[in-house]
């Protein structure tokens, strides 16, 4: 069973994607922010990130930077809460760093579900 960590300082937002993935058979790991997020990708064994932009301590686009570092093969995929420009902005710059499915908060399940079954796929 594919296992995705959840990234997300927001335990709200943690919790909805938790029972969303959950509801279609994936294991979820859950870090609130990037320095534990880190941590768990190192000792798991993780097939797919799912990480906010905008956190405390260790924010989104520096902790793909390092997963990415050190995983060049790692699948992610980003989210950003909010409909300002930065956070467009944001999404848009962090797709340099290879990430290939960004979503802004509210975001469409049926979407987000296709990006994930197509990462797990490749």
């Amino acid at each position: 069973m594919p296992r995705i960590l959840v990234v997300d300082d927001d335990p709200i937002s943690r919790q909805i994607l938790r029972a969303m993935f959950e509801n279609e058979h994936y294991e979820v790991e859950e870090a609130e922010d990037g320095v534990e997020a880190l941590k768990l990708y190192s000792d798991s064994d993780i097939d797919l990130v799912v990480t906010d932009i905008f956190m405390p301590e260790k924010e989104g686009v520096q902790t793909v930077r390092e997963l990415m570092k050190e995983n060049p093969d790692v699948k992610i995929i980003a989210v950003s809460g909010g409909s300002s420009s930065a956070n467009y902005d944001s999404l848009d710059w962090i797709k340099m760093f290879g990430v290939k499915y960004t979503f802004t908060k509210p975001f469409n399940s049926t979407a987000l579900l296709a990006a994930v079954e197509d990462l797990l796929s490749e």
